[in-house]
Formats: C-alpha cells, structure tokens, sequence
C-alpha cells in the first residue's frame, strides 16, 4: 500500500505542492506501521521505500532512505509510550517527528549543495505532514483491523 500510494501520489494530477506530499505519506505511513505494527515494516523496507522515494522525487539517491529509517527507529524507541496513548499525543509525537524529518532533510539537501536553500519548502512540508496524518491514521486503522489483521487470518 505504501508503495502504491507513492507511485499514485507521483502522478501528474496538478495539485499545488504535489511533489510534498509524497514525503508526508511515507513519513506517516511508516510512524503508523512502526507504532502498531512494527514487524510489518522491516527497517530493509523501510530503507528501500525511501531509496524510491528519492528515485520518484529529486532528493539525492539515499536521504529519504536514512530519514525513513531514522523516523522508523526514532518511532521504535518511544513506541512503548507512545502506542498506548490517545490520538492526540501520538499525533503531536508524529508532528515533531516530521518536522525534524523535514527540517533534517532541509539542513542535508543544503549541506550537499554548499549552498542555503530556501526553507519555505521544508515548513510547508511539515504543515502537509501535520495536515495529512489524522485522514491517513484513520484510514490505516481501518486496514490494520481489517485485511491487515492477523488475528483475524
């Protein structure tokens, strides 16, 4: 679904801010899958999610690769807190994990290119992200109590 989601997302649908979008919906997919599923989203996964999130966006080869799996480890430590919590702290916890996603990614992109790029960009991300999580957990909550259940196999 994560990748499906990406290719989707990639198409020529003329949405302002379009190209953002992707990094928000692999940022909260992988929060989500890492908190209530971890063992559905191997860090290799991960890692590949983000070598073709680069690939689809124009990011260096890599970057959305180590953010993804940094987000998913970060998610790791704090799931024990965080998965019993109620929606609005997780969410609040999913912002701050974005936000330094984006802001990482901002500081990186800049670092490899010796010059300070806007960063109008990277909050706006952060607001996409902010903005997308809540639609989005709500629809993987579905799937996760439904096809995606295990217990129910």
């Amino acid at each position: 679904m994560l990748v499906l989601g990406l290719f989707l997302l990639g198409l020529p649908f003329h949405i302002p801010g379009q190209a953002l979008l992707r990094p928000a919906y692999a940022m909260g997919c992988v929060y989500f899958w890492t908190l209530f599923r971890p063992g559905s989203l191997p860090s290799p996964l991960t890692a590949l999610i983000g070598l073709l999130l680069d690939l689809l966006g124009v990011t260096p080869t890599g970057l959305w690769a180590f953010l993804l799996v940094l987000l998913q480890a970060s998610t790791l430590l704090a799931r024990r807190r965080l998965a019993p919590r109620r929606f609005l702290l997780t969410w609040a916890a999913f912002c701050g994990f974005a936000a330094a996603a984006s802001v990482l990614s901002w500081a990186l992109q800049s670092a490899l290119t010796l010059t300070l790029l806007p960063a109008w960009p990277a909050g706006l991300q952060i607001i996409i992200a902010a903005c997308l999580y809540p639609a989005l957990s709500a629809l993987l909550v579905r799937i996760h109590r439904g096809p995606a259940a295990v217990e129910l196999a």
